[in-house]
């Protein structure tokens, strides 16, 4: 089991890890690392344990925050998959606009009209 050097807050520190860990190990240090340099800028240089419960918790937080992030999003898409679903299910269903009789017609008259007046243009000039 190898051992790796974090250093947190300015202190190093030994820890163990599983062989071809180390990578995640100095990752999750240097995460931790940084919450304990803003608790430091903030408030100075505190005790160990005390700098490194802060940090935790800084930690936590952010992680619970993007836990509820995940969540929201996983129900967002969880509500689109059940209404494209639904969607995919139900048969499609067309509108087809209808002319009002009336409008027919109209233009039906206007055409018969329109027939009538050529027609007399063509006896004018023949």
């Amino acid at each position: 089991m190898p051992e790796v050097r974090i250093e947190i807050g300015g202190r190093s520190f030994e820890v163990a890890c599983q062989d071809g860990e180390e990578h995640f190990l100095h990752s999750a240090a240097a995460l931790l690392g940084a919450e304990a340099e803003v608790l430091q800028a903030q408030m100075g240089r505190l005790p160990e344990a005390r700098m490194l419960l802060m940090s935790g918790l800084m930690l936590a937080d952010k992680t619970a925050g993007y836990d509820d992030q995940l969540r929201e999003a996983q129900e967002r898409a969880e509500a689109a998959e059940a209404a494209l679903a639904e969607a995919l299910a139900s048969p499609l269903r067309v509108e087809v606009p209808v002319i009002p009789e009336i409008v027919t017609d109209t233009f039906a008259e206007i055409a018969a009209q329109t027939e009538a007046l050529a027609d007399r243009i063509d006896e004018m000039t023949a």
